[in-house]
């Protein structure tokens, strides 16, 4: 059994080539393949919350919701992607991978440096969708369309334009934030015996070496995310596994030495 305490020392990172983001895909979407019963129960965890809070839009009427929701789920998704990087990981090792041993290692985490990690996401998510629900209010507050599904055409008056752009932009520096210090960092806290500060360190040290393909590679998850949100959320028992595998190979093509 593969715990804690077999944790592999750190090790450097090397720049990635377009050729490592597209094998990543590649083997992420093998990955799915081999092993869909355990993907689909992780994946369930983005479709169910996706659809609590459409519940929540449709029953207050009140648009902000969705709109944060839209806007902050791919922030999280790096972090509640755990159980695809540590099934990819077991197999790449050849160990067992099974619902129970991967549920059981990822619950383990508990007691490491990865809920610091999570924490300071969470803490930056939750105040993005303070600041996004502060945003809504200033553009939109005064304005008589509360309700979601009768009054979308306020989006495209001055204010809703406005709200819509200036959300964005404040929006993607969070998204960019997020992404940088756990596209890296959460799989390499999952793999090795490292602190979460040098954790998050070394994946913005990686972001900053190679922004214009880490860029593509975060707008690509942002973007297909979105996109996997449309027919009812049900494109995420697709795409989260297929990225999240994904993301964990890109983790493991850039070690410098990812055998030892």
């Amino acid at each position: 059994t593969l715990s804690l305490h077999d944790a592999l020392p750190i090790s450097a990172l090397r720049l990635p080539t377009f050729d490592d983001f597209t094998t990543s895909l590649r083997l992420g979407l093998r990955d799915f393949v081999s092993v869909p019963l355990v993907d689909l129960f992780f994946a369930s965890f983005f479709v169910i919350s996706g659809l609590f809070m459409a519940w929540i839009t449709y029953l207050t009427g009140q648009t902000f919701w969705m709109i944060l929701l839209v806007m902050g789920f791919p922030l999280v998704g790096t972090l509640s992607a755990l159980g695809f990087y540590e099934t990819s990981r077991r197999r790449q090792q050849g160990a067992e991978i099974g619902f129970g041993n991967v549920v059981a290692h990822v619950w383990d985490q508990k007691g490491g440096q990865l809920p610091w990690l999570a924490a300071i996401i969470v803490v930056i998510f939750m105040f993005w969708f303070f600041l996004g629900h502060m945003i809504f209010a200033l553009f939109l507050g005064l304005s008589p369309m509360t309700n979601v599904s009768t009054s979308l055409g306020v989006f495209v008056e001055p204010d809703g334009l406005m709200m819509l752009g200036f959300g964005t932009l404040v929006g993607g520096v969070f998204a960019l934030l997020i992404f940088s210090i756990s596209v890296l960092g959460i799989p390499m806290l999952l793999d090795r015996d490292i602190d979460f500060i040098t954790a998050m360190l070394r994946s913005v040290s990686a972001v900053q070496a190679s922004p214009m393909l880490f860029l593509l590679w975060g707008l690509l998850i942002g973007v297909v995310t979105l996109l996997s949100m449309v027919p009812l959320f049900l494109g995420l028992f697709v795409t989260m596994p297929v990225l999240g595998h994904a993301t964990w190979h890109l983790y493991h093509r850039l070690l410098v030495e990812p055998d030892t």
